[in-house]
């Protein structure tokens, strides 16, 4: 008896291919987001040649390259929309998408915007700062104060460590806190009070204004932040003095601002995307900043400038008042009370922690160094 091979219909057998062309290209294409491509204008309050500016743009680029293009930041510098110290009103307002700054920039509209941008130095880094943000409740008490307290319609991120930011530049060294007592100083945020009760006469300026004020000697010294962006300012031109070391600005970090509405609006992915991004360029920033700031603080020494340690005596007339500072505002503002109290909670059993894990840098250094 033969078995006959009994060939399925024509159709049958289109059908099957059809099916099976069509689950293979189903297992092999990529699950592809078809969000709404979106463009957002993302404006920074640092001038185009700060590195500041460059950092604004590493954390755009990695929204950009992680949404494959459908969320895009368009980064724009100070002053493109609007001036720096507007940058906030604007983001709120729908004007600008979103930017990249500090704080302590709103500082004028509730002193505790510097806690989140300038904190006192409790004996902690940024790094540590960033660490009470995202672990010590520091989110919460920033979101209660935009959003509760302040009503403002904006989302808020915060993205890479600051390395302690020098006392700044000035025409001669300063020795002494009597050095202080009629200085015509510029710095931002709490800083600003910190130094008045040194009896400095605090001035507030954005970055780009800072250089052209101490050269016309409306100011006698200034702050900005470190190495990189100082010298790309100019500083080295207008003064020779750089005092290293500083307790006005010890733990501050970016801030990356968001119109809220226009983010709640955003896909659950495309959310996730700024969050992540932002972490990312946290990590980068402060490797980028360790390479930079170190090759240009050794190329401000071939320029002329004399760069000294700040004294310690000036250190711990800092620290006193800080007490001073902290003491009156707490007492004026419960909310500013409650940040700091939490800040130092904090710091209390995390650098308790580090001081007993960590042995000595300087032991180390010298010893392979001979510094």
């Amino acid at each position: 008896m033969t078995t006959e091979k009994v060939e399925a219909p024509a159709s049958r057998r289109n059908f099957l291919k059809v099916t099976a062309l069509a689950g293979a290209g189903a297992i092999a294409m990529p699950n592809v987001s078809r969000a709404q491509t979106v463009t957002w204008k993302f404006q920074s309050t640092w001038p185009t040649k700060d590195i500041f500016h460059e950092f604004a743009g590493d954390f755009a680029k990695r929204v950009n390259d992680m949404s494959g293009g459908r969320l895009k930041m368009d980064v724009l510098a100070a002053g493109a929309v609007v001036p720096a110290f507007q940058m906030q009103d604007a983001v709120a307002a729908g004007i600008l998408d979103g930017g990249h700054g500090v704080s302590a920039y709103w500082y004028g509209k509730h002193k505790a915007f510097s806690l989140f941008g300038t904190p006192p130095a409790l004996g902690w880094d940024a790094t540590n700062f960033l660490s009470w943000m995202n672990y010590g409740g520091g989110y919460d008490l920033y979101n209660e104060l935009v959003g509760q307290t302040l009503k403002l319609n904006l989302v808020g991120f915060f993205s890479g460590p600051m390395p302690c930011q020098p006392l700044g530049w000035f025409k001669k060294e300063l020795k002494s806190p009597d050095d202080f007592k009629g200085l015509k100083y510029r710095t931002v945020g709490l800083a600003a009070d910190l130094m008045k009760e040194m009896g400095a006469a605090v001035t507030i300026l954005a970055g780009g204004e800072i250089v052209p004020a101490l050269e016309r000697g409306v100011i006698d010294g200034a702050e900005f932040n470190n190495p990189s962006s100082d010298s790309i300012l100019g500083f080295q031109d207008v003064a020779k003095v750089y005092m290293l070391q500083s307790y006005h600005q010890a733990a501050e970090s970016f801030e990356l601002l968001f119109n809220k509405a226009k983010f709640d609006a955003l896909p659950a992915e495309q959310k996730a995307i700024v969050k992540y991004a932002a972490e990312s360029a946290s990590s980068d920033m402060i490797w980028k900043a360790l390479d930079r700031y170190s090759k240009d603080l050794d190329m401000l020494r071939t320029k002329g400038v004399n760069v000294v340690a700040t004294p310690e005596v000036i250190l711990k007339a800092q620290l006193a008042a800080w007490d001073k500072v902290l003491e009156k505002l707490s007492a004026e503002n419960a909310f500013f009370k409650k940040v700091v109290d939490s800040q130092k909670d904090w710091v209390k059993r995390t650098v308790a922690y580090q001081r007993i894990n960590e042995p000595s840098r300087e032991l180390a250094y010298t010893h392979f160094f001979k510094a």
